[in-house]
């Protein structure tokens, strides 16, 4: 892999950057950043292993492949910033809602470029990676930029017209997700659990019953009633969940978010 620069160091970055050394699939050597915050980018380089760059313009130099990991909205400051140094460079974008066809209103270099939406989960190697079929890369160099995040993850390929909603429910969810965590960690509490040990033992269910259904492919429902006994417990549960309205509030979550 060519040498990585990071442009923004915050959480999905470092979640990436963390991910990528950890995994193995980059030398810390090869790994470049550039924040504002110069103070934080220096603790962060020490605790991740990547390099701090002073200036935008220094870590343009050092990387021949860059990750636009700033805020959406810094993003066209950042470009004129750059400018020409740019020019023969891939650039990988993280911000939300900068696709090929918003980079191509103000991209004005020649600069090969791929959207992708990461997760942070990223940086325990479980993330989830959505890269925009649309891309100027060349095949080898998306190939090796592929392999890469999917040191991180699962890599899935999808059109540009389904970018928005699968960065929502890859996104956002894992926030979602920690809400149900911290909501079934306050129900073990409530009955006499440890906190610590509650969320121990729900991350774990969660991660298994994850890794059930990715592993045999079965249709959600179907699990969900291979736990439901006749007059048993569990559906009882699930019974309750229903009458709280737990799948329309799954759905208005995300329509909150594609609606606004």
């Amino acid at each position: 892999m060519n040498k990585l620069g990071f442009i923004g160091m915050g959480n999905m970055a470092q979640a990436l950057a963390e991910g990528f050394i950890k995994a193995g699939a980059i030398d810390k050597a090869k790994v470049f950043a550039f924040a504002p915050n110069q103070e934080k980018l220096q603790k962060n380089s020490e605790r991740i292993g990547f390099t701090p760059c002073a200036t935008l313009a220094d870590l343009a130099a050092a990387a021949d492949t860059l990750v636009m990991a700033c805020k959406p909205y810094q993003i066209e400051s950042v470009l004129a910033d750059l400018g020409n140094k740019l020019d023969g460079k891939a650039l990988i974008s993280i911000a939300a809602g900068w696709d090929y066809a918003k980079y191509q209103q103000h991209l004005k270099t020649a600069t090969r470029l791929q959207f992708v939406m990461p997760n942070t989960p990223a940086m325990v190697g479980e993330g989830v990676l959505l890269f925009e079929e649309t891309n100027s890369l060349n095949t080898e160099e998306r190939a090796e930029i592929m392999k890469l995040f999917a040191a991180v993850g699962l890599v899935q390929e999808l059109p540009s017209s389904l970018m928005g909603i699968g960065g929502t429910v890859t996104g956002c969810g894992p926030a979602f997700v920690d809400l149900m965590i911290e909501a079934y960690g306050d129900a073990a509490v409530k009955y006499g659990m440890k906190r610590a040990d509650a969320y121990r033992l729900i991350s774990q269910m969660i991660l298994g019953s994850a890794k059930l259904q990715l592993s045999t492919g079965e249709h959600p429902g179907v699990l969900k009633d291979n736990v439901c006994s006749p007059a048993g417990t569990t559906i009882r549960g699930v019974t309750a969940l229903e009458e709280n309205g737990f799948r329309n509030a799954c759905v208005k979550s995300v329509e909150a978010i594609m609606e606004r």
